[in-house]
Order: C-alpha cells, then sequence, then structure tokens
C-alpha cells in the first residue's frame, strides 16, 4: 500500500527585522521589538520588562526607540525638557520674573510632575527598579525633578534644575546617531587609559605652585599682597594656568622675574595633557578599528557593523 505523502507545515511567518522571531508567539505584545528586549535581557536582566500587559506595552513605548510610539515619546519628552530648561533659564531674569514669574512657576511645577510620572513609569515596567535608579540616566532623572521639591524648604534651589539639560543626551540614542555615540565611547576609553599619566602631570603641577607660592611668599611678603602661603598659591596656580586675575601682582623685580618663570612654564606645559590624551585617542581608535574589522558577517562577508549590532545588515545573519 502506497504510504501517504507528507504534509510539511508551512515556514512560520518571520517578524520584520528580527531573523528567526516567529510572529505572534505568546507573552509578547504585538509590535514589541522583542530582539531588541532580548539582548537587553542578556546585558541586563533587571533592565528587562517587568511581566506582559500594559507593563510590557509601556517599556515598549519608554525605552524603545525603534518603534513609531517609542519614537513619538521620546520627541515629546526631548521637546518638554527643552521648554523645562527654558523655563528655569527665564525664571532667573528679573523683569521675565516680575511679569510672567506666576506663570513661569506653574509652568514649572506642570514639568515637575509629568517628569516625576515618568520617572515612576520607568521604574514599574522594568524588572528591577534598582537597577534603572542607580544607572546614568536613571541618577539624571532622579536629579531633574528634586530640585523642585527642595524649593519647598529651601529657597532658590529650585534654580538647580537646569540639570534637566543633562537629560537631552537622550538625542544621540532617539536620532539613531550611532557614530556620535561612537566617539563618545573612544573619548571615555582615551581618558581612562591616560588616567595614571594625568595623575602624575597634575601631581608635578601641585608640586610646583606649592614651591613658587612658598618662594612668592618670602619674596614679596605681606606688604605687597601676599599675606599667606595659600594666598601666594591661588597666585601660582592663577598664574601658571595662564589666566591672570591682577587682584594680585608682584612689585619688587625678583618677583616679577620669578613670575615671567611661571608664565613661561604655563605655556610650556599646558600642552602636556592635550598630547598625553590625543596618544591615547590614537590608540584606542586602533583597538576599537581592529576588534570592528574582526566582526565581518560570516555569510556575505560585509564589515564594520555598529557596536551593537547583532545581525548583518545586508543579509540579516547573526553575527560573531
Amino acid at each position: 500500500m502506497k504510504a501517504a505523502p507528507r504534509v510539511t507545515k508551512g515556514p512560520p511567518r518571520v517578524t520584520k527585522g528580527a531573523p528567526g522571531v516567529t510572529k505572534g508567539a505568546p507573552g509578547v505584545t504585538k509590535g514589541a521589538p522583542r530582539e531588541y528586549i532580548r539582548s537587553m535581557m542578556r546585558r541586563d536582566p533587571g533592565l528587562s520588562p517587568a511581566g506582559g500587559g500594559w507593563r510590557q506595552r509601556g517599556y515598549v513605548i519608554i525605552f524603545e526607540h525603534s518603534t513609531p510610539a517609542g519614537r513619538a515619546f521620546d520627541l515629546v519628552l526631548l521637546v518638554a525638557i527643552a521648554l523645562s530648561v527654558l523655563t528655569v533659564m527665564l525664571e532667573t531674569v528679573a523683569p521675565i520674573r516680575a511679569r510672567w514669574g506666576t506663570q513661569l512657576l506653574i509652568a514649572e511645577w506642570i514639568f515637575t510632575v509629568l517628569f516625576t510620572a515618568e520617572y515612576v513609569l520607568r521604574l514599574l515596567c522594568i524588572q528591577r527598579p534598582i537597577h534603572y535608579a542607580r544607572s546614568f540616566f536613571g541618577i539624571v532623572d532622579l536629579l531633574a525633578v528634586l530640585p523642585a521639591y527642595l524649593s519647598l524648604f529651601v529657597v532658590g534651589s529650585q534654580s538647580l534644575a537646569i540639570v534637566r539639560a543633562l537629560r537631552l543626551l537622550r538625542v544621540f540614542r532617539i536620532l539613531k546617531l550611532p557614530e556620535y555615540l561612537g566617539q563618545a565611547s573612544l573619548l571615555m576609553t582615551a581618558m581612562r587609559g591616560s588616567r595614571p599619566k594625568i595623575t602624575v602631570f597634575l601631581l608635578s603641577v601641585l608640586m610646583i605652585v606649592l614651591v613658587v607660592g612658598a618662594l612668592m611668599y618670602l619674596v614679596e611678603g605681606p606688604e605687597n599682597g601676599f599675606t599667606s602661603i595659600p594666598t601666594s598659591v591661588y597666585w601660582a596656580v592663577v598664574t601658571l594656568t595662564t589666566v591672570g586675575y591682577g587682584d594680585i601682582a608682584p612689585q619688587t623685580p625678583l618677583g616679577r622675574l620669578l613670575a615671567v618663570a611661571v608664565m613661561l612654564t604655563g605655556y610650556a606645559i599646558i600642552a602636556v595633557p592635550t598630547g598625553i590624551v590625543t596618544a591615547e585617542m590614537i590608540s584606542a581608535g586602533r583597538v576599537i578599528g581592529n576588534r570592528e574589522l574582526g566582526r565581518r558577517c560570516p555569510r556575505c562577508g560585509g564589515g564594520a557593523p555598529d557596536a551593537d549590532a547583532r545581525f548583518c545588515k545586508f543579509c540579516a545573519e547573526r553575527l560573531p
């Protein structure tokens, strides 16, 4: 008897842009960037969505920048941040405060309530709120609302709300500018690499200003404005950095000669930290460049993907 032909089930439908992800899988909101959520869970499980339902939908809108709803939320948030910073700035202008003080105060509290609700929602939409609260943006979000509440107890502290401007750093993620984030990462790597050299340089500068301050105190004395060694060290710092406020100036020929030596030394050493950081940036750039060249697609050979890319942008193959 002839066997019945095998019936092959049709291939599962695949969500566009995420290879291997079946559309309509249980527990995932329709249209949610599931591959992004999975990558977030692998990097830090505490920043993954807290369960399903409204928390997961809120997570996609608040934390995900690639969905239309998430992008719209982030753009509205940026506009609100910019307007709140402008409100804080205008409130410090006396004529504007005299005429529009009440309206500015109302606007400030409206922005504070909105940002407070947003911060609470961010904590509710992730599994471990403490992870976000301790992150850079979590701390900035908290500092953005604290000054308004502190103003109820400390007069004038509402001006500290200008720290909200730091929240505008989200524009690099929202507008998809990975090249800027990559350059920022390169700069931070160079700064960390140059830390020992910069530390030695700063200690050398500290010894110079201490010695010069003591000498100027002995040469000039209190009668010429150098009333103490700390005051003389202050003069040495101002002179060595080529600022020169002019509130204290040497009067004796020997003191002026020493001042000339300090000024020339300041011009000589001003390029030292620049050279140190530049050398580290070149070194870090080579390391990052070699790392990116090594992450080529094993299928089509496409190379130099973004640092956080997990799939090839040419053939959608999983990257190593």
